[in-house]
């Protein structure tokens, strides 16, 4: 179950995430910067990687500083999704000081989350590469970032799972108890009119139950390798196969390897590791202002 997505971030989510962000970290102003800046100071500055990555965000870090002032002049030098090396240069910015400096935290902690959330999710999707499985983002993200969590996962090469519950049916195990039995549930799924139901598995027995109640898709949940294969042979084509829990970057090439045709990992954007992007400031180009 992947759910459809656009490219590039929602600009109504960017907003509001920015405004959320901005108000968190400002409250009532830079009393620093408004204290030892002068008002008509400038700078220039440049963002730049200091150690590998993947670029994700740079385009909501140019509306941070935006959002401060429409007199910032932003030059990106890297494109979201780009692989980069330690140093290189991923944007230069100029504008009036105080909006750069007030501007300038948010602005890094937003990229850095974001690339390495990508950065981690290039390292999944490199780890499976040849096998034919697809690597899935799942709903494990920070509360108000999941929109961009998602977007970054894309730039790091995954596919997006459901965004929110309104956007695919899976069937857990809690729902499998309460409604008395994956048949149960599977039926109901379908006279409520949905489609594309996923049912979480976590034996070959309820794998065959699934299956035969029609489920579209099953999600083994933390079979090793070689359950992972019977189940697949068990499902014989009848229904998609997703492989969830317990997949790490140590795990995951096995777990593609038993021929499912994705894994979930909930780590790429619950436990990524922000990545170490600096903005060093410049003397202004007086050409410029």
């Amino acid at each position: 179950m992947t759910a459809p997505a656009p490219e590039d971030p929602d600009a109504a989510d960017v907003a509001r995430v920015i405004d959320q962000a901005l108000a968190e970290d400002i409250g009532e102003g830079d009393i620093t910067s408004a204290a030892v800046i002068p008002e008509d100071s400038r700078f220039a500055g440049v963002m730049s990687a200091r150690q590998p990555m993947v670029v994700a965000g740079l385009d909501v870090a140019r509306d941070v500083f935006r959002r401060l002032s429409g007199a910032v002049v932003w030059e990106a030098l890297a494109e979201d999704g780009d692989a980069v090396d330690a140093g290189a240069v991923l944007a230069r910015m100029e504008g009036p000081a105080r909006a750069l400096l007030t501007a300038e935290r948010t602005a890094l902690n937003l990229v850095q989350h974001l690339s390495g959330i990508a950065t981690l999710t290039h390292a999944y999707v490199d780890a499976v590469a040849g096998t034919g499985a697809v690597v899935l983002d799942t709903r494990k993200t920070l509360p108000g970032l999941r929109r961009l969590a998602k977007y970054a996962t894309r730039m790091g090469g995954a596919a997006n799972h459901r965004l929110r519950l309104d956007d695919g049916v899976l069937i857990k195990d809690n729902h499998i108890a309460v409604a008395g039995g994956i048949g149960d549930a599977v039926a109901r799924a379908r006279a409520a009119g949905l489609r594309d139901i996923e049912v979480e598995c976590d034996t070959l027995d309820q794998v065959a139950a699934a299956v035969d109640a029609g489920a579209d898709a099953v999600l083994l949940d933390n079979m090793d390798p070689p359950t992972l294969r019977r189940a697949v042979a068990l499902v014989a084509g009848r229904a998609r196969t997703e492989a969830s829990g317990g997949v790490s970057l140590e795990t995951i090439r096995a777990i593609a390897e038993s021929g499912v045709d994705s894994v979930s990992v909930g780590r790429i954007t619950q436990s990524a590791t922000a990545m170490d992007i600096g903005l060093d400031w410049q003397p202004a180009d007086p050409d410029r202002s």
